[in-house]
């Protein structure tokens, strides 16, 4: 069983989460007396989103380095969009992975992206309990030696999308 404390800071106006790590913690947005004031961290949906990035990026790179691709790089862009009234559920989420990397096999990447989606990432399993899951990915080239600046898509960039609809097992 996963444990993860969340306490209040009234007078920082936000919420600090810890996890296993006991040195490591999370800022996350709390009710502010001004709302004037600005945000002090992510928003909890903000959170579950990234928390579904990381989730299935971690997937992708582990599965990558098993097959022995040089992957270099993973940013994982993640889209949510939520009802209009509360409790605001979570209704269609967006991956768009772009993996960088030296003569990555498109058939690899892609399938490594499925397994998370679909077998592996169970931030991903949870929001398909509520929530339409679907995922783009491009390929970024990246020749030997050379390393672009980050967010910088290089010529010769491949993209290709897909749909998760398999039910997950919890990773």
């Amino acid at each position: 069983m996963k444990t993860v404390t969340v306490s209040w800071q009234p007078d920082r106006e936000r919420f600090v989460a810890q996890g296993t790590h006991q040195d490591r913690t999370i800022v996350i947005n709390a009710p502010r007396l001004d709302p004037a004031t600005p945000a002090t961290g992510f928003s909890p949906s903000e959170l579950l989103l990234a928390g579904a990035g990381a989730c299935s990026a971690w997937d992708v790179v582990g599965i990558l380095r098993k097959q022995r691709q040089a992957v270099t790089g993973i940013e994982v862009r993640v889209r949510g969009s939520q009802e209009p009234e509360p409790p605001w559920t979570f209704r269609a989420v967006e991956l768009h992975y772009a993996v960088r990397g030296r003569e990555l096999d498109r058939r690899r990447v892609e399938e490594a992206i499925r397994l998370s989606e679909e077998r592996y990432c169970s931030v991903v399993a949870t929001l398909r309990g509520a929530a339409e899951v679907t995922f783009t990915s491009e390929i970024l080239d990246e020749p030997e030696g050379a390393e672009g600046p980050e967010g910088e898509s290089p010529e010769g960039a491949k993209g290709t999308s897909g749909r998760g609809g398999v039910t997950a097992e919890p990773a």
